[in-house]
């Protein structure tokens, strides 16, 4: 029974979360969905502010503490290996949720762009940026990323293959690629409010963090061929690291 329910299970938490994404995307860009970042102002901004940083901190916690190893370790003891994937995805995608649902928004403006060229750029910053996080996870392969792989897999009988280091593409040029595009997609705001920018904050902070933890965990699954990487490939930024010659030079 539980093979047969694994697909299912994991087909259902992905189109959640890809509906969370997709509101995601309106909800920063104040498109199409309501309730949105800079939408009607329901609480005082103290509390607003408040209530925010809760929401933020709720999913940074539960995005940080479920993606651990040794919480992994221990979970899949309660929850079945191949769906384990799956159910990661659908409580961010919760958390995300709830997130969204309940966000305050602080009406305040920080900026304003009023110049019309400009102002098409930094919007084109911004579906740049989304466009990013998804081509990303394309790159070193979608279906795992969100479950569906470890689902199929289980269903089928079939052991997980042994995780490779991949860096097609994108991850030539910055390692994480995927929250490069979330840092593009949050601050390209032609008109930033207060919440605005506290969300852009909130996450922009969560995300040096979560990269300090994943670093970690990639570090111990892959060893020197990650510090290898590293050395090769900056963090966030898209420029070219010297070579060891070059920084021979530059110590002498």
């Amino acid at each position: 029974m539980t093979k047969l329910l694994a697909p299912l299970y994991g087909v259902a938490c992905y189109l959640f979360f890809f509906a969370t994404f997709l509101y995601a995307i309106g909800f920063t860009t104040n498109l199409v969905v309501a309730p949105s970042i800079d939408g009607a102002v329901h609480a005082p901004p103290a509390l607003a502010a408040l209530i925010d940083l809760a929401l933020l901190g709720l999913f940074a916690v539960q995005h940080s503490v479920m993606a651990r190893q040794g919480f992994k370790r221990w979970w899949t003891k309660i929850v079945p290996k191949p769906v384990e994937r799956s159910t990661y995805v659908l409580f961010a995608s919760l958390a995300l949720a709830l997130l969204l649902w309940q966000w305050q928004p602080i009406a305040a403006p920080v900026w304003n762009v009023s110049d019309v060229e400009l102002r098409a750029v930094v919007v084109g910053l911004a579906a740049l940026g989304w466009a990013m996080v998804l081509v990303s996870t394309f790159l070193i392969s979608h279906v795992e990323l969100f479950g569906l792989r470890q689902s199929f897999a289980g269903a089928l009988g079939r052991d997980d293959a042994a995780p490779r280091l991949r860096t097609p593409g994108l991850y030539r040029l910055v390692r994480h690629p995927i929250y490069l595009g979330f840092l593009l997609a949050f601050w390209s705001a032609p008109d930033m409010s207060v919440g605005h920018l506290l969300f852009a904050i909130g996450t922009s902070g969560y995300i040096l963090i979560g990269i300090l933890f994943e670093e970690r965990d990639l570090v111990r699954t892959f060893g020197e061929s990650y510090r290898r990487y590293r050395r090769e490939v900056w963090m966030l930024l898209p420029l070219p690291k010297p070579r060891a010659k070059d920084r021979s030079r530059k110590i002498a």
